[in-house]
C-alpha cells in the first residue's frame, strides 16, 4: 500500500511539475501591428504564456487554417474594431496541456478546436457575441499557445488530424449551416456551391454524405475536374458560360434546393435565378464585394427562402462534429505551411488558387 501511495504521489508532483511548466513557459505567436493608417503588419514576436483562470483551459496548438476574412483583417478592410497588436486567425485545433481548478469540460491531453464565437454556445445570435470573434475583436489561434474560457473549444472528432480539424470552426460551421441547419438538406437535392473555396469544397464533401448533388461553378477548367473526381454531379466553367444560372437550371431540370452564396453582388442575381421553387441559398460571403439587391418576387413567387449565414454556435459545430462521427470524411486540404512561412499562407490564400482549404502547422 505504501509503495502505491508514494507511486500515486509522485504521479502528482509529476503532473503539477509539468502543468507549472507548461503555464510558466513563453510563446511564439503572430500579431497584426498597425502603424498610423497603414495597414497591419504581420510580425513574428514572443510573448509569456497567460496561465489559465478557473474555467480556462491551456492549448496548445497544432494546427491553424484560414479564412478569405482573415485576408481582409490582414488588409484592415474588415469591418468592425480590430484589437491592438491582433493575434489572427480564428480557425485552431490543438492539445490541452493544463486547465483552471474549476474546469470541467476537459482534461489535459483531450485534442480540442476553437470556436469562432467564444460567447456564442447555442440558441439564437446576440449582437454582444461579435465582440468575441476569434482573430478579429479578440486574441485568435496564430500562436503556439493560447488560453481561451472552457466553453469556447470542442472536442474533435477521432479520425480527424490536428490539420484537418483546424479546417472546421469557420468554413465547416459555415457550410454545415447552410446546408443543414438552414436548409435542412435533404437526399437527392441539387446544392449549388461557387468556387473552390475552404466553404465551398467543405460544402460538396457534405452534401455527398448527405445524399445530395454538388453543383460546381469556377473559372478552371482543372478545378472543375478535381471537383468531379471528388463526386462533384454537375461543373460549369462561369467564364466560358456567362449565363450559368441557365446551364444551372437545364443541368437539373428546374433548379437546385439549396445554395452557398459567397460570390456576394455580382452573382447573386444569378444565384436566385439558379434556385427551384422552395429552394433556399445561404448568403455567406462577397468575393466579389458586399451588397446586391434581392428581387422580393423572386423570392415570393417560388417561395424561396434565404438565410444570413455568420459562422455559427458552438452547439453547431458539436452537431457537425457528431455528423462527422457518423460520415467520416476527411475534409480537402490544399497546402499545409509552416509556422514560420505565415505570410506566405496569406499570400497563397489571397492569390484565389486554393482548392479546398489552407493550413499552418505550428
Amino acid at each position: 500500500m505504501h509503495g502505491v501511495r508514494r507511486l500515486a504521489i509522485a504521479m502528482s508532483i509529476t503532473a503539477m511539475v509539468l502543468s507549472m511548466s507548461a503555464q510558466a513557459q513563453t510563446t511564439r505567436q503572430y500579431q497584426l501591428q498597425k502603424s498610423g493608417d497603414a495597414a497591419p503588419e504581420l510580425k513574428l514576436v514572443e510573448v509569456a504564456v497567460r496561465q489559465p483562470g478557473e474555467h480556462e483551459v491551456l492549448v496548445r496548438v497544432h494546427a491553424v487554417s484560414l479564412n478569405r476574412r482573415d485576408v481582409y483583417v490582414k488588409l484592415g478592410r474588415y469591418p468592425g474594431p480590430m484589437a491592438p497588436n491582433l493575434v489572427p486567425l480564428s480557425d485552431g485545433a490543438g492539445e490541452v496541456v493544463a486547465v483552471g481548478a474549476r474546469t470541467t469540460r476537459f482534461k489535459k491531453g483531450d485534442r480540442v478546436a476553437s470556436i469562432f464565437f467564444q460567447q456564442w454556445l447555442d440558441g439564437r445570435f446576440k449582437p454582444e457575441h461579435f465582440a468575441s470573434a476569434l482573430g478579429g475583436a479578440i486574441d485568435g489561434m496564430l500562436s503556439q499557445y493560447v488560453t481561451l474560457n472552457e466553453n469556447g473549444l470542442v472536442a474533435i472528432p477521432k479520425h480527424l488530424s490536428y490539420e484537418e480539424a483546424a479546417t472546421l470552426p469557420c468554413a465547416g460551421v459555415t457550410a454545415w449551416n447552410g446546408l443543414v441547419t438552414r436548409g435542412h438538406t435533404q437526399p437527392g437535392d441539387f446544392a449549388l456551391l461557387q468556387g473552390t473555396g475552404g466553404v465551398s469544397i467543405l460544402g460538396l464533401q457534405l452534401a455527398q454524405a448527405l445524399g445530395a448533388k454538388a453543383v460546381i461553378t469556377s473559372s478552371s477548367d482543372e478545378k472543375l475536374a478535381r471537383a468531379k473526381q471528388m463526386g462533384a454531379a454537375i461543373t460549369i466553367n462561369y467564364k466560358t458560360t456567362p449565363d450559368w444560372d441557365k446551364a444551372v437550371l437545364e443541368a437539373t431540370h428546374g433548379g437546385v434546393q439549396q445554395a452557398l452564396e459567397v460570390g456576394g453582388k455580382q452573382t447573386l442575381g444569378k444565384t436566385l435565378a439558379s434556385l427551384s421553387f422552395g429552394g433556399h441559398v445561404a448568403l455567406i460571403g462577397g468575393l466579389t464585394e458586399f451588397g446586391g439587391d434581392i428581387p422580393s418576387y423572386a423570392l415570393m413567387g417560388r417561395n424561396v427562402t434565404a438565410s444570413g449565414i455568420y459562422v455559427g454556435s458552438r452547439a453547431d459545430f458539436e452537431a457537425l462534429n457528431a455528423f462527422l462521427d457518423q460520415h467520416p470524411f476527411k475534409p480537402a486540404i490544399d497546402k499545409v505551411f509552416e509556422f514560420e512561412n505565415a505570410a506566405a499562407a496569406y499570400d497563397y490564400m489571397d492569390s484565389g488558387a486554393l482548392f479546398g482549404k489552407v493550413v499552418i502547422r505550428l
